[in-house]
């Protein structure tokens, strides 16, 4: 059972071939025997998920099922959970105890979903390779020694080694399609504001949006069609309406245009990876979609302004974590100075310490004209770049990172070295546009990832367009050796 997709489940439950208690049950045990190998899970919350399994059961035996009654999935520990630890990856945070519902959780929960426990991530979100997180690092299922990729790659490493059919995940920078890129699993990003963030606990506000990790863009509309929609509680959460996702799936793709950004195929992206991008960009051909040459001409001042927009507003975020209200708290303080000091200085780890000093010195008086505020002005050059190729093409693709996963500690001593895995990544986070990680292909036995840019709001043409490739092709169905 722990093979199956979302999709599958959903047709299996209501087919009767088993019961929520029972798929719950198996993959409840293959966490317990094996994620000590992955270190995906920071808190697995088994009799709650077999609470919500007999519920499920229950309600369907009473003929009150719906398409997602007692599917088992798992949340990145980003969202708060009434009653379950929260930790964002942190000693911050590693012993509070969510008093309320994020509005994904609550989606998830009203739609009878079982969860299986929160997820593993680098500290507040901040890393490509899950190698911040207070809890220790996450191996990637493909290579144990090497990373999964960051901050969600927790869920992609949950995923892959088939402990989840399906994960909640957010991107900042590209913390969904790097880390499923690395792990061979499909990653969504959509639209800044197409899914709520409130209780989603804030890294960057401008640029964090809530997406999944699934292994098929099929499971990616499934879950996407919990999770989107308006809530007022999120002043940045959009009031457009929620297509059908899974109903345009299946649509031929023939006419439609693909960009390819010369900006993207740089040198620094090894033959191999732009190999296997170019044979994915060859089948779609094959289905009849054609492909134009576009530029990006401001692409490359992505990293720069991202590392300046992101620690600018993460240190305005996290300077709610101060020891007084919730959270870690130093021990025996002097005085109200030495709390502050100690408690954030015990309490966050080196990654995050970086970029709050990097943001605090951003936003300081006579820097702030000439960081911040320049940065924003690049950001709005990057968004219009985006926008005038958008009007010249259906969706842009491109890779997702320019190498397979790297081992671990090969970077953590250099973080521009870590920050450049990025720099296919960012620029769309900027933008505010959605996008996907689909796998098409392999390096020297590790996953490669295809990018897929769409239009605002027009996730349901990324899926279908991911959804006709992963028809035409295995990629996603391959998985490591020993799973």
């Amino acid at each position: 059972m722990h093979n199956k997709t979302i999709a599958e489940i959903s047709r299996d439950l209501a087919a009767g071939e088993y019961s929520s208690v029972e798929i719950t049950t198996e993959l409840l045990s293959r966490v317990q025997q094996l994620d000590s190998e992955y270190n995906s899970f920071i808190t697995v919350t088994a009799e709650q998920a077999l609470a919500q399994a007999r519920a499920a059961d229950e309600r369907r035996a009473a003929g009150n099922a719906e398409a997602w009654t007692g599917i088992p999935i798992a949340h990145k520990d980003i969202f708060c959970t009434n009653g379950v630890l929260t930790t964002c990856g942190s000693k911050m945070l590693s012993n509070f105890t969510a008093p309320y519902d994020a509005t994904v959780i609550d989606k998830f929960n009203a739609a009878g979903a079982v969860s299986l426990g929160k997820l593993n991530m680098d500290e507040f979100a901040m890393g490509s390779s899950n190698e911040s997180s207070f809890f220790g690092p996450v191996a990637n299922p493909w290579d144990k020694e090497r990373v999964p990729g960051g901050s969600s790659g927790g869920s992609a490493a949950a995923v892959a080694a088939r402990l989840v059919p399906g994960a909640t995940a957010t991107d900042t920078g590209g913390s969904i399609r790097q880390p499923a890129a690395l792990c061979g699993v499909t990653g969504l990003k959509p639209t800044y504001g197409r899914i709520s963030r409130w209780g989603m606990i804030a890294y960057a506000s401008s640029l964090d949006q809530a997406g999944t990790i699934t292994r098929s863009a099929e499971d990616a509309a499934l879950m996407l069609q919990i999770m989107a929609g308006f809530d007022a509680r999120d002043s940045t959460c959009m009031n457009q309406a929620v297509p059908d996702y899974s109903a345009s799936l299946n649509n031929s793709i023939e006419g439609m245009t693909i960009g390819l950004p010369a900006e993207y195929f740089r040198d620094d992206l090894s033959a191999d990876m732009q190999q296997a991008v170019r044979n994915a960009i060859a089948e779609y051909e094959k289905m009849g979609a054609k492909v134009k040459e576009i530029s990006l001409p401001n692409a490359h001042l992505a990293i720069p302004a991202y590392y300046i927009i992101a620690p600018a507003e993460c240190s305005a975020n996290l300077s709610r974590m101060d020891g007084v209200r919730f959270g870690y708290r130093c021990e025996d303080p002097q005085d109200i100075e030495d709390l502050y000091k100690r408690s954030r200085g015990e309490g966050f780890g080196g990654e995050v310490k970086r970029r709050i000093m990097v943001g605090a010195y951003a936003l300081s008086a006579g820097f702030y004209d000439a960081y911040y505020k320049k940065a924003q002005q690049v950001r709005r050059l990057i968004k219009n770049d985006f926008a005038a190729a958008l009007q010249e093409v259906d969706l842009i693709a491109g890779p997702v990172t320019p190498t397979p996963a790297f081992r671990r500690g090969e970077k953590t001593s250099d973080p521009v070295e870590m920050y450049l895995e990025d720099i296919f990544t960012i620029a769309l986070n900027l933008a505010g546009l959605p996008g996907m990680s689909v796998p098409c292909g392999q390096v020297n036995g590790l996953p490669v990832g295809l990018q897929l840019i769409g239009n605002y709001f027009d996730e349901a043409r990324l899926l279908n367009a991911a959804h006709q490739f992963q028809q035409a092709t295995d990629w996603h169905l391959q998985k490591p050796a020993d799973i």
